[in-house]
């Protein structure tokens, strides 16, 4: 209450003391489509004004230095524009005309809303447009996924020497919609994305580290906001087929009539999915998923614009899980085998949300959010075969359904300080979830019940505040504080012990963040602040709420550079350090303690334009994670990557062509704390190859195109065998995809 009373001051002071001020503004927009046209640069020729157009495509010329006479317009994805301010349209409309960028024409910008790595997301999914679902979260550098639950499981992630599990170190959000689960029945923070259509992702936005006062649980190695379009281009339908009996089809349709090449401020369109695949294991998957989403955006009076959606999923699969390299080496059963394959699942997600954008009369907007997802899930997992349950076998069920609800409210202004700009921002955001019969038993053939562990109620609210301020001191230094608060309330209604049990806790994290653009061409950063992670509800009224919101400091140091005409470099040195936290496991129903931790490392990315249209790009990652506080020889963290690196070269048109030869590399890690067992590395392959007309497209991709067999995920686990006399701890592992070749046509009307 006190942190809403808190932010609600705040609001008030920004709305009643900030003086109102008329402005001259442009309107980009699209020339083809009539879309907005959102994070387009507008500059003078000499520098001395830069703006961005915001996500509606307004650009405020407040500031515009007098005698200036030429604005130039750029925009990746767009032509370069120079107009002159006399030639500048009564209505303010200026139209850009799409094509396919050239790095030549790429500035290094400090100033976009969505954080310093802003240029290589937008260059990456301008020339490589995100196909599958597979890719969606691998358009973040250094960012690598491992699925080990037959494919309706959520992702392994790892990103900065974190083996992250399932979400336990990344805030993912769509379109402000909270992807990871808070004391989830699998893992805290497990974070499902394939609720998420890949053809209607229109950005991703990301950064690495704890740094952003609007970014709050889980947010420590980093964060993903995936942006859903606002406007479908035109209708089209898309069918695939591949391998392993795999059939996809995709359609997305406008529900009100678009206009050719004029501006467009409503749109309704309807999307579809539906895939199956038997998958590539000896035992078929069945695996099959249907999505489908209706979203609305339009304005709402002369200030206001409304984004609403609601959307549907559903999944369901059988899986082969994890096998022990004994069982393979010993032939009792292939690479491709299983030792239980009743393993699989199912979930399903439904999502309603509604947002309204308010510019208010001082130039300042005002964005409020309601969401609410009803979420099922239910996995069958069998980790150690017949070590506990000799006769019955391990297998277990984790279950739950849940209802998550939420509000935001941010309030952003540009205004001044004395002579120099400021952006100022703050916010509220509250999450409210609550689940029934969180669950997990010892089953056998999934059905019948041998043994309950837990089984009980979750609520769990979080209430987040925040506040920033960016103070530009010159026209190429900028410094930004922050402050957040987070305030947890947890309650676990036990119904096998018959306890009632709550706890709440509370932290404030700080930020602060430099950026210096020391030339046209070269732009440092030094980024600073804590971050956060909160842990399983189960753990925090064991706990009485104390440690069980786990504090990170980090620290980034690094650089963009454009080198020459067609090449930008970005590069980072990192810290990272972690608090003692407590860790509920999911699959057991166990708490454990884990103690502190450091992570440091080094990124690099390269994205170069080897001739017109033909793109090479390269990510490389360098991590040294470790546990403090225990002899060196067993400091290491299971799992962790500790070397990384994926890249490749596209080549794009609108029009003809189109194709790309990728690489992923992951070096072998070690998979306990003493280093005596390591989890081998890979280095895999993929291509794709389309072919673009106007009204159709077809293609064929292909995945580890050198049919190299590699272990996607793997863990050191004990486990034994049917009729094995003792248990044996080594590793167990998920194969990873085979040559895999899929074809697909599309037709847009």
């Amino acid at each position: 209450m006190r942190l809403f009373c808190l932010t609600l001051f705040f609001l008030a002071i920004s709305l009643n003391s900030l003086i109102a001020q008329n402005s001259t503004r442009l309107y980009l927009i699209n020339k083809l489509s009539g879309v907005p046209v959102a994070d387009a640069s507008v500059a003078t020729p000499t520098y001395s004004f830069m703006a961005l157009s915001d996500e509606t495509g307004v650009v405020r010329l407040d500031g515009l230095p007098t005698g200036e006479t030429m604005l130039i317009i750029s925009c990746i994805g767009f032509a370069r524009q120079e107009i002159k301010l006399a030639a500048i349209p009564a209505d303010g409309r200026i139209r850009l005309e799409p094509q396919i960028s050239s790095l030549s024409e790429v500035m290094v910008s400090g100033l976009s809303r969505k954080g310093i790595f802003h240029t290589i997301s937008d260059l990456d999914i301008h020339v490589r447009p995100i196909a599958n679902s597979q890719e969606v979260l691998r358009m973040v550098p250094g960012l690598f996924i491992g699925q080990h639950a037959g494919g309706g499981k959520a992702e392994q992630i790892f990103l900065r020497g974190f083996d992250i599990d399932h979400g336990t170190d990344i805030n993912i959000t769509v379109d402000g919609l909270p992807v990871n689960m808070v004391s989830h029945a699998h893992g805290q923070g497990y974070a499902d994305l394939h609720f998420v259509i890949p053809e209607l992702i229109d950005k991703v936005n990301f950064n690495k580290g704890p740094y952003f006062a609007d970014k709050g649980n889980f947010a420590t190695a980093g964060y993903v906001d995936f942006r859903t379009k606002d406007f479908l281009d035109q209708n089209f339908v898309k069918a695939e087929a591949g391998q392993f009996n795999t059939f996809r089809t995709v359609m997305g349709i406008n529900l009100l009539p678009v206009a050719k090449n004029k501006p467009r401020s409503k749109s309704l369109y309807a999307a579809g999915e539906l895939s199956y695949t038997d998958g590539y294991f000896d035992s078929p998957q069945a695996f099959n998923r249907i999505n489908g989403v209706v979203k609305y955006h339009a304005p709402a009076g002369n200030r206001s614009v409304l984004t609403s959606y609601i959307s549907a999923f559903t999944s369901k699969w059988n899986a082969s899980g994890q096998v022990p390299d004994r069982a393979v080496k010993s032939g009792s059963i292939g690479w491709y085998g299983a030792i239980d394959d009743k393993e699989g699942g199912r979930t399903s997600r439904y999502n309603a949300t509604a947002e309204l954008l308010t510019r208010l009369d001082n130039g300042a907007q005002w964005r409020n959010q309601f969401y609410y997802s009803r979420y099922l899930f239910t996995l069958y997992s069998n980790f150690t075969f017949f070590l506990n349950d000799p006769v019955n076998g391990d297998q277990i069920r984790q279950q739950e359904k849940r209802n998550l609800a939420g509000y935001l409210s941010e309030y952003s202004l540009d205004h001044t300080i004395g002579k120099y700009k400021a952006q100022f921002k703050t916010g509220l955001q509250l999450r409210y979830d609550a689940t029934d019969n969180s669950e997990l038993s010892r089953t056998k053939d999934r059905n019948t019940v041998t043994d309950a562990l837990m089984y009980g109620d979750i609520n769990e609210l979080n209430a987040g505040v925040y506040l920033q301020e960016q103070l530009t001191l010159r026209s190429d230094l900028n410094i930004t504080a922050g402050l957040r608060g987070d305030y947890f309330h947890n309650r676990y209604r036990d119904e096998l012990a018959a306890t009632d049990l709550r706890a709440s806790s509370a932290i404030i994290s700080p930020k602060l963040n430099i950026n210096w653009k020391a030339s046209r061409s070269v732009q440092l950063y030094w980024y600073n602040g804590q971050g956060l992670h909160s842990n399983d509800t189960r753990v925090a009224v064991q706990q009485n709420g104390r440690e069980v919101v786990t504090p990170a400091w980090g620290s980034d140091l690094g650089a963009i550079v454009k080198l020459g005409r067609r090449a930008i470099l970005q590069s980072a040195i990192w810290y990272l350090w972690l608090r003692q936290e407590f860790v509920y496991v999911g699959d057991e129903g166990v708490v454990e303690a884990g103690g502190r931790t450091e992570r440091m490392g080094v990124d690099v990315s390269l994205r170069y334009e080897l001739l017109k249209g033909l793109f090479a790009d390269a990510d490389l990652a360098i991590a040294r994670p470790r546990a403090l506080g225990v002899a060196k020889a067993e400091s290491y963290l299971p799992l962790a990557p500790r070397i990384t690196s994926s890249g490749g070269i596209t080549y794009r048109k609108l029009q003809g062509l189109n194709g790309s030869l990728r690489y992923r590399y992951m070096g072998s890690r070690p998979a306990n704390e003493d280093k005596s067992v390591l989890a081998a590395g890979y280095f895999i392959c993929d291509a794709a190859l389309n072919y673009t007309r106007p009204k159709w497209e077809c293609g064929i991709a292909v995945q580890n195109i050198f049919n190299r067999k590699w272990k996607e995920t793997q863990f050191d686990t004990e486990s034994r065998l049917q009729n094995e006399p003792q248990p044996v701890s080594e590793i167990h592992f998920t194969p990873g995809t085979p040559f895999f070749a899929r074809v697909s046509v599309a037709v847009f009307f």
